[in-house]
């Protein structure tokens, strides 16, 4: 049968699970310290370089990403915050911007280290039954 604009096509929902299920994860390699694109990775490292993308791209400063895609980590390091402000809006911040994601289950157990004008955050990534550990300089 000839597949046509003008015929619908019933796929079960099932079905599309499974389709959706086999996609790769392939994506571009990026260098977040030295700007370098180079290479692809695919999988848990896909969804590792999307965390820290997702965290460090501004939201609604790019009009090529719609509402849902970055953070407003810059609007908080920027601020004269303090320290126990930004533990508990830090991990606020790095949730909404990553479980609008629906490969992204939960997002958890935060913890925030300073060394100078540095700020390490890390943390656990769930996504299906898999837990990723995460690091994030901001």
């Amino acid at each position: 049968m000839a597949l046509s604009p003008l015929q619908p096509v019933d796929i079960a929902a099932e079905e599309l699970a499974e389709i959706a299920e086999e996609q790769p994860l392939k994506t571009y390699a990026l260098d977040f310290d030295n700007g370098v694109l180079g290479g692809v990775v695919d999988g848990i490292d896909a969804i590792k370089q999307f965390v820290v993308k997702a965290i460090k791209t501004s939201r609604y400063r790019f009009a090529i990403y719609d509402d849902d895609y970055g953070s407003e980590i810059d609007d908080l390091i920027g601020s004269s915050a303090t320290l126990s402000l930004l533990e508990t809006e830090i991990p606020r911040v790095i949730e909404e911007a990553l479980l609008y994601d629906d490969r992204i289950t939960d997002v958890y157990d935060f913890e925030l280290t300073r060394e100078g004008d540095r700020l390490y955050v890390s943390f656990y990534v769930e996504i299906n039954e898999e837990t990723i550990p995460m690091e994030v300089t901001i």
